[in-house]
């Protein structure tokens, strides 16, 4: 049974559901940042899932990051899956500028995530969960 790390849960908030993933906000308003999790049960890297769900984490991811980067105005979009300290597999969708407190590094180790106060987290979920309709699954 498919379980989210509590460290997810602890630093992203709930944005909506997509065929495969989980889209979670991380909560730091330095940078536009989305969590993709594939809804797998003890999958830890990419290749562990079947050759369906592999096609469609990458189709998620992509549309993810085109979405973010429409909705941002972002220069570059960094999609990583790291988990050296989250090991569920989860994909990082991060919108990128010129001047972010980042660039051009990566944005791990960079400081101290800016917490969104309430009224942003409420106005950015809102503006996500309008953008962010699923991508549609040509597999099927």
């Amino acid at each position: 049974m498919f379980e989210l790390d509590p460290r997810l849960v602890a630093d992203s908030h709930p944005v909506t559901q997509w065929p495969l993933c989980q889209v979670r906000l991380m909560d730091d308003a330095r940078y536009p940042w989305l969590i993709l999790i594939p809804r797998r049960a003890t999958v830890v890297e990419p290749f562990d899932l079947n050759e369906a769900d592999q096609v469609l984490l990458w189709r998620e991811a992509n549309h993810a990051g085109a979405i973010l980067k429409t909705a941002t105005g972002a220069t570059k979009i960094n999609i990583a899956a790291i988990g050296n300290i989250v090991s569920q597999l989860h994909v990082h969708v991060i919108a990128r500028k010129p001047g972010d407190t980042a660039w051009p590094g990566p944005v791990w180790g960079q400081g101290s995530p800016e917490h969104l106060d309430q009224a942003a987290l409420t106005e950015t979920l809102a503006r996500l969960r309008a953008r962010l309709v699923a991508p549609e699954d040509s597999a099927q």
